[in-house]
């Protein structure tokens, strides 16, 4: 078993030592278990996903919570619904930081209780699948990118050195038959499982809902209510466009990433790393990757909003603006070992328009171009320092 140390774990110490319980969020099998029994392995540790303990929570929740004086670790905690008004009991009567640490991989029904029970005795965390950065400081890395992006970040796999063709098939199947059936109940699994996989050829594009609806025949409250049952458990996001400054018209519908590479290559039905370099949708997928690597970046330090994209009705187009430390940067991501300057068009677009200088080309080499200034250059390797 590889010992990997989570990025997150001092955001983590953070906030629990400032609030009186943490919630950590993020996707089935991202490691929420395993960060929470390391971090805070001082704690009982219970799970809800076990329907013993549930059944015998929910018999008494009050007299149940009572055997943990100190406080606990309470996992998949969105299970027991009814448990956050007697957790806002214990907290309000007991000023001691960190009691309670709740995991839980379903954000909607997480986002449904904490505001109204637990705001203000709880910080709020989500924990990704692995990161470059995680992996590198592991010493598990790989010299290519194209392994990262057919591998994933699920750390079941790279702990236990797992084939993701093998393992992304359970691992959908768990998702859709017990995670999709707590928030909604959908009685065609296969049309929703089916939803999935066409929602793999948009990763990278501005969403059309109404092109969605028709080409898997439902309406487009269905598709609204089915990427919100997929936002919400951390299979997909949405990247909003940028707002700010330009006088102009600009996208109003957000584009939509995978939280892993490795699912959406399944999806895709990509084994390899030659057809994955051949796949027509490559650099879109690229483009997934490092836009999701720098999500698990931002997330590991507690840092959740400052992501957008840029496009105007003349079709003017940066893939990234991020608002990080009070300054913005303007990203473009290319699938390519060599870029030319055809590749800094949106960037000098955006300094013109935005008077915003500092931007750079995310891609997969060096190669020989010298970009013109101000704007960098950052290879696949370095993605963590964004």
């Amino acid at each position: 078993m590889v010992d990997i140390r989570r990025a997150i774990e001092d955001e983590a110490l953070l906030l629990a030592g400032q609030l009186r319980g943490l919630c950590i969020t993020g996707p089935r099998q991202s490691g929420k278990s395993t960060l929470s029994k390391m971090v805070f392995g001082s704690k009982p540790y219970v799970t809800f996903e076990n329907p013993k303990v549930q059944a015998e929570a929910e018999k008494d929740i009050e007299g149940y919570l009572r055997h943990f004086e100190h406080g606990a670790i309470l996992d998949e905690v969105q299970r027991i619904p009814e448990i956050f008004r007697y957790l806002q009991e214990i907290l309000d009567n007991n000023k001691t930081r960190g009691q309670f640490i709740l995991t839980g991989s379903n954000n909607f029904l997480l986002q449904e209780q904490i505001p109204q029970t637990l705001a203000g005795r709880v910080g709020y965390l989500q924990l990704l699948p692995l990161s470059l950065a995680e992996l590198q400081a592991a010493g598990l890395a790989h010299d290519s990118v194209g392994k990262h992006i057919l591998k994933g970040g699920y750390p079941e796999i790279w702990d236990q050195k797992l084939d993701p063709r093998r393992w992304m098939p359970s691992y959908l199947q768990t998702y859709v038959q017990r995670d999709v059936r707590l928030i909604r109940n959908i009685t065609d699994l296969g049309q929703f499982t089916r939803f999935i996989m066409l929602l793999a050829n948009y990763a990278g594009q501005i969403i059309n809902r109404e092109e969605i609806g028709r080409s898997i025949g439902i309406d487009n409250k269905t598709v609204q209510a089915w990427l919100a049952i997929l936002e919400s458990s951390y299979i997909i996001y949405m990247l909003q466009p940028w707002y700010k400054n330009l006088n102009k018209r600009i996208a109003k519908s957000p584009k939509l990433y995978f939280y892993d590479t490795g699912l959406l290559c399944y999806l895709l039905g990509i084994e390899t790393e030659a057809s994955l370099k051949k796949h027509p949708a490559y650099g879109a997928i690229f483009e997934n990757w490092v836009m999701t690597e720098i999500r698990k970046n931002r997330y590991n330090l507690g840092q959740e909003a400052g992501m957008y994209f840029f496009r105007d009705s003349a079709g003017n187009e940066v893939d990234l603006i991020l608002e990080k430390n009070e300054t913005i940067f303007a990203i473009e991501i290319k699938a390519t070992h060599k870029p030319d300057s055809s590749h800094f068009a949106g960037l000098k677009y955006w300094q013109k328009h935005a008077r915003l200088n500092d931007g750079f080309v995310v891609c997969t080499g060096r190669g020989n171009y010298e970009p013109p200034e101000p704007f960098g250059m950052l290879e696949w390797h370095e993605v963590g320092d964004v």
